[in-house]
């Protein structure tokens, strides 16, 4: 237990072996571990120099970021990959629960096969 209350939370994001992301309320991308970063053909600091627009395909880009988080929370979404494909993917909900948090941090399972099967 002492080492677990030793290690930093942004440590233990990166090593978390599903993708996690945290996204500001203005479109900033403020982390993305590597499993994120995989998930759509970038390094976690490509990912990062990248908007929330960028990211999400199909989501309005001129309301918060974090409010359009929360409200498709538990819904696919469908990211951008690299070479501009569609990575359809289940969104968790914001770890971060206050409704005055400026920050939405999610976790994200790729979908992207098992869905293209199933429209075959």
């Amino acid at each position: 237990m002492a080492l677990l209350r030793e290690l930093p939370a942004l440590v233990v994001l990166e090593r978390l072996p599903v993708p996690v992301l945290a996204i500001a309320e203005d479109g900033d991308i403020l982390f993305a571990n590597p499993a994120f970063g995989e998930m759509l053909g970038h390094t976690p600091e490509a990912v990062m120099e990248l908007k929330f627009r960028d990211v999400f395909h199909t989501m309005p880009a001129d309301e918060s970021a974090v409010s359009l988080v929360r409200a498709h929370a538990n819904l696919v979404v469908e990211l951008m990959h690299q070479d501009s494909s569609i990575v359809r993917a289940r969104m968790s909900k914001s770890a971060l629960l206050r409704g005055d948090d400026p920050v939405a941090l999610a976790t994200f399972q790729d979908l992207t096969e098992r869905l293209w099967d199933e429209e075959l």
